[in-house]
């Protein structure tokens, strides 16, 4: 059977901007294996398989060049905007069937939403383990805490001081590998706040345990860092604009929405636009 292989760029910002991401449709008669070795042959930080599903509209399953996933939100932001721009599908309500669950997805003209878990928090990190990851000191903003958190991916949520510091991190990949190894996560995701009237924060997402030295936008990332400043910021807020990917000159913008019930976040969407990348 022919590959329907189609590369696009999730979460772009500006033209150049986004996430490079691989979807192959009709994948269903690829075997594991050829998926892991087709992932790892294009590079991209995930790339994702649509496959029937019978307990939902599609099933997705998601590859980094070294391991399946169980959710990446850019590969799926993208996969359901080429599905409706291919005419599979119509703007509307769907669902995806992913390791991590069934989740609902929003189809717009311009834009998909994806629903992620409820946030579920876990370990407080001492600044000290966290100023061992990066070549610089002094940059953690500690009125914030540094935690665990996930929305369907655990991760670690590193408040720094300022923007200008946040973009001039170095990463030591190897200290963060083994942080995630010990914490149990897919890896460090470091945000700085700003004072911006259109955006809430910026981010740097760092993932070399699963072979992403550095991502320019991750929506399961952004997902938990919206709950994350709605618990611990803005207590009033449940929609936020979060950029990603300004120190690797791909700029990109993730929407997070959440509905909150008497102070609890009941659900957890991130939306994004993406673009077609000539092939």
């Amino acid at each position: 059977m022919k590959l329907k292989l189609y590369h696009l760029r999730a979460f772009p910002k500006e033209a150049h901007g986004g996430n490079l991401a691989a979807i192959v449709i009709d994948a269903d008669f690829l075997k594991t294996e050829e998926m892991k070795s087709l992932a790892r042959k294009i590079g991209y930080s995930e790339t994702a398989f649509v496959l029937k599903s019978f307990g939902a509209d599609f099933k997705v399953r998601f590859f980094t060049p070294l391991k399946e996933i169980g959710l990446c939100g850019h590969a799926t932001i993208a996969t359901f905007n080429l599905l409706r721009d291919l005419g599979v599908i119509t703007e509307g309500f769907y669902t995806q069937e992913t390791q991590v669950g069934i989740l609902k997805l929003e189809v717009q003209k311009n834009i998909v939403y994806m629903e992620q878990i409820p946030p579920v928090y876990s370990d407080y990190i001492d600044p000290i383990e966290i100023e061992s990851c990066f070549s610089a000191s002094n940059i953690i903003n500690t009125s914030l805490p540094i935690r665990v958190l996930s929305t369907g991916m655990r991760e670690i949520f590193v408040p720094i001081k300022t923007v200008g510091e946040l973009n001039k991190l170095v990463p030591n990949i190897q200290e963060i590998e083994e942080l995630s190894m010990k914490y149990q996560v897919i890896g460090i995701h470091c945000f700085s706040l700003t004072d911006e009237e259109d955006v809430d924060a910026y981010g740097r997402n760092f993932a070399p345990i699963v072979g992403i030295d550095e991502e320019s936008a991750t929506g399961t990332s952004n997902g938990a860092l919206g709950c994350y400043l709605n618990n611990y910021v803005y207590k009033d807020k449940s929609t936020f604009v979060l950029r990603q990917g300004y120190s690797m000159n791909l700029p990109s913008e993730i929407i997070t929405k959440l509905t909150i019930d008497n102070g609890d976040i009941q659900t957890v969407f991130v939306g994004g636009s993406a673009v077609r990348v000539q092939e």
